[in-house]
């Protein structure tokens, strides 16, 4: 691995260790293309939160923006520690895909809540799903209809896991309207289960791998949906650690 992609790494591995994880129980060729795109996750989701200027926020991201502009275009491409791995690895179509990312995550910003399900559910699809997507084609991945729905679903599990965080920022992370939360869930485990269904491609598995909590959490929430609000929905870190390594095992999702 070259310097950039050691510090990749290292910084996936301070500020996102279930992803660290997630990478490390891949097979060792993946992981140069999993730490430059789960570094650039964690470059864009903070970029809202370092500043309280909205104005410099977007200002960030329009940075990632134009990064990913170059990466797409094929012409050169900005000197840094993340951009410049995530260049070789970024075939054009899945930078104009990250570009989508990017420019959902400006909802971060602001402190407007989801209208309906439907806007959190697009929210999902543009962060979670682009960003699976992203991973699965650059590890080769032509059909990615399951992982699509795999994504939806962990990106579900892993905002519901992170309502308590908004909510103590003062954010509004759900829609409000009666029973919109349940039918979310609901949704999110029939999309893993359509995804279980279909197959995914082996050259696609360990892009799925962060999403290895994900069944418990959704299963949780429809169970005692108050924990959504207090905390709790996590697995034992042993039985989480358990379903990792079962998954990389198996490449059953």
């Amino acid at each position: 691995m070259t310097n950039d992609l050691h510090n990749c790494a290292a910084l996936v591995e301070r500020a996102d260790p279930d992803r660290f994880r997630a990478a490390m129980a891949a097979p060792v060729a993946a992981r140069a293309v999993l730490f430059p795109l789960y570094a650039f996750n964690v470059e864009v989701s903070r970029a809202p939160w370092v500043t309280a200027e909205a104005m410099i926020a977007e200002m960030r991201l329009q940075w990632w923006r134009e990064a990913l502009g170059e990466i797409a275009s094929g012409g050169p491409v900005r000197r840094h520690e993340v951009v410049t791995p995530l260049s070789a690895i970024l075939p054009a179509a899945s930078a104009q895909l990250l570009d989508e990312y990017v420019a959902a995550r400006t909802w971060d910003i602001y402190n407007d809540p989801f209208v309906d399900a439907e806007a959190l559910g697009r929210y999902l699809d543009q962060t979670s799903g682009h960003l699976m997507v992203a991973a699965a084609k650059a590890l080769g991945a032509e059909d990615v209809g399951a992982v699509r729905d795999y994504a939806w679903a962990t990106g579900l599990a892993n905002w519901l896991v992170s309502v308590p965080d908004w909510r103590a920022r003062g954010r509004r992370p759900l829609p409000e309207a009666p029973g919109v939360v349940n039918g979310l869930v609901e949704q999110g485990l029939d999309r893993l289960t359509r995804a279980r269904a279909a197959g995914v491609p082996k050259a696609a598995r360990a892009a799925l791998l962060p999403g290895w909590r994900s069944g418990a959490i959704l299963r949780r929430a429809a169970a005692e949906p108050e924990r959504i609000e207090t905390g709790g929905l996590l697995p034992s870190p042993a039985r989480a650690q358990l379903g990792l390594m079962w998954q990389a095992a198996t490449g059953r999702v």
